[in-house]
């Protein structure tokens, strides 16, 4: 099998230090995190930003810091910024951070119902946003909650919004989107254009089982505290006990894991665009 991409969801937008203390909401702590999660294996990094309360934000200044202090301590990393709606509906503003020019930008496709909100992609603003990712060349990883969102890429890729081969990202066990279950990570992964590549995050307790089951399928693994906050045993997780407890049930499998330049290649990212983002910081 090809060598293995271990992503780290490392904020997101929900959990808080109450939830579990060990979350990084910080630019020095974001950055330290990503340092030892790349020590024991990760190679690619899902990154949001938190305000001075640690509210969800899209403030292009917060996410310059977060990123300017990754590339501080781990220079060879690929950054995947987030474009997430729990932060701000403005078009715009979700869009700045593509702006920012990232190797890698989270691309939701279809709308779907989480806790308490309307997650709401439009059509509309999906091609607006696609638009985006085609005027900058930045690398879009589609998250799929639901199949529908599988097709929705496609017809951008036809349209010729984005290009192949695709990236996506399977999120599973979310409250009110498919269920976190072996069957329907193969039918996700079945159902996707040939020559693309994917990943699973499974969401709370999914997250290791279908982590498991990716390694053996062939298939990226994405774990991190915005996914779940505990280890399987109950006790609270850390995002680099996540990696090790992956990069150790690969190992025992016979995978081995990718460095960040073998996962650029396997993910089709333009070597040009490799250290870019460093000039608009």
């Amino acid at each position: 099998m090809k060598k293995l991409i271990v992503t780290v969801a490392l904020t997101g937008n929900v959990p808080t230090k109450k939830m579990n203390p060990n979350l990084p909401v910080t630019a020095d702590e974001i950055a330290a995190d990503v340092r030892r999660c790349r020590d024991a294996g990760a190679v690619l990094f899902h990154v949001h930003a938190r305000d001075a309360e640690q509210k969800p934000t899209l403030d292009v200044n917060v996410y310059k810091q977060n990123v300017r202090r990754i590339k501080e301590l781990a220079p060879e990393v690929i950054v995947q910024l987030s474009t997430g709606a729990r932060a701000g509906k403005d078009w715009e503003e979700r869009a700045k951070p593509v702006r920012l020019l990232p190797e890698m930008g989270s691309f939701t496709t279809g709308s779907n119902n989480l806790p308490g909100i309307v997650y709401e992609n439009s059509p509309a603003f999906m091609e607006y946003l696609a638009g985006v990712y085609q005027e900058t060349g930045v690398k879009p990883e589609i998250e799929v909650f639901e199949t529908g969102m599988i097709n929705n890429a496609v017809f951008l890729e036809k349209k010729g919004f984005i290009a192949p081969p695709l990236h996506f990202d399977f999120v599973l066990g979310a409250p009110g989107s498919m269920p976190g279950t072996l069957k329907n990570l193969q039918f996700l992964s079945e159902s996707i254009p040939a020559g693309s590549t994917w990943s699973v995050a499974g969401i709370g307790k999914a997250e290791i089982p279908l982590s498991a089951a990716a390694i053996v399928m062939g298939g990226h693994v994405r774990v991190g505290l915005e996914d779940n906050l505990y280890l399987p045993d109950g006790s609270p997780a850390s995002n680099p006990l996540l990696v090790e407890k992956i990069v150790r049930i690969a190992g025992e499998i016979g995978r081995e894991i990718a460095s960040p330049d073998e996962a650029r290649l396997l993910l089709g990212l333009n070597p040009i665009y490799k250290d870019r983002v460093l000039s608009m910081l």
